[in-house]
């Protein structure tokens, strides 16, 4: 039998639910928002004490209502609440879910640098190399350090939708270094690449690294990584975007089809561009506009045969 002061608390959290079969009760998933109630909870506890949920929209599960709490960040007062019901002690560590970023304090920024500072003279020459311009330079606010931590290495900053820090990536611009990344210590999930910088009214490219967005230039985003972020999910699903290009490297075709799947599911147009082998700052602006300007829309058909090449 369900503990109606159970139900009521989760309801607090996530909205009003519907009883399913067995204990279960469906909810509309904050995490990805889809526009049915695809969370799903069993709040009679099984013989483990635990409370499985599932959401069969994004594939986040968990086994308990606290790990239910945690991945959606409610308040601490709420887990109070919760153990109180279930007898239980879960304590929860908040610490990171709001971690203050700054940006280093040897942080100088390349457009501002004396003909006379030979390593930001080399600085500069690498991000010339990698077809970075002025222009690149002052709109993503790149620049570099001398010392500390990210000694040699190239710093380009990512900023929320309200200009707030949120992360760094840092990459040397030595010949043979011993660390070429390094990346500030942030929730990765909160986190939409050069969110700032973004229209949601048009086209969104998703790539893997901020050089690449960088040269791809038009409402790119970089993922960081290969996987989506959970705020980029919701983002990218509570959007009326029209169509959304994914451009990972050749080496991440299983993180493309989840990817691809993921977007497909929930109703959005997806073009997959193929790279051949090099990634979008190798190849440059004009060469990857054509992939872009020439490429097909993706399918069910499409996922199924690159399911099978895997």
């Amino acid at each position: 039998m369900v503990n109606g002061i159970l139900l009521g608390l989760v309801q607090s959290v996530l909205g009003k639910g519907s009883a399913t079969s067995k204990g279960n009760y469906a909810f509309h998933c904050p995490l990805c928002n889809h526009r049915k109630p695809k969370l799903e909870i069993n709040l009679v506890p099984t013989t483990k004490n635990e409370n499985p949920w599932h959401c069969w929209a994004c594939d986040i599960k968990g086994k308990t209502i606290s790990s239910l709490f945690k991945s959606v960040k409610v308040e601490g007062s709420k887990y109070s609440e919760l153990n109180s019901i279930l007898g239980t002690t879960t304590k929860i560590d908040q610490s990171g879910f709001n971690l203050h970023v700054e940006l280093p304090k040897e942080y100088k920024p390349l457009y501002n640098i004396l003909k006379t500072d030979i390593i930001a003279r080399h600085a500069l020459s690498y991000v010339k190399k990698r077809g970075i311009t002025p222009v690149d330079i002052l709109k993503y606010q790149i620049g570099y350090c001398e010392h500390g931590r990210y000694t040699n290495k190239i710093i380009i900053p990512n900023y929320d939708t309200n200009g707030k820090l949120n992360y760094f990536i840092a990459r040397s611009f030595e010949k043979d270094p011993a660390k070429k990344f390094d990346a500030v210590s942030a929730d990765k999930n909160s986190i939409i690449g050069f969110e700032n910088l973004i229209n949601w009214d048009l086209p969104i490219i998703l790539c893997e690294g901020a050089f690449d967005a960088i040269a791809i230039k038009r409402n790119a985003i970089p993922l960081y990584g290969k996987t989506l972020s959970k705020q980029l999910i919701k983002k990218l699903l509570t959007n009326n975007i029209k169509d959304i290009y994914l451009a990972l490297d050749n080496d991440a075709l299983k993180s493309t089809t989840k990817i691809a799947e993921e977007l497909l599911n929930s109703g959005k147009k997806l073009h997959v561009i193929q790279l051949d082998g090099k990634d979008p700052s190798d190849m440059g602006f004009e060469h990857f506009t054509h992939l872009i300007q020439t490429s097909e829309e993706f399918t069910f058909s499409d996922l199924f045969s690159l399911k099978l090449s895997l």
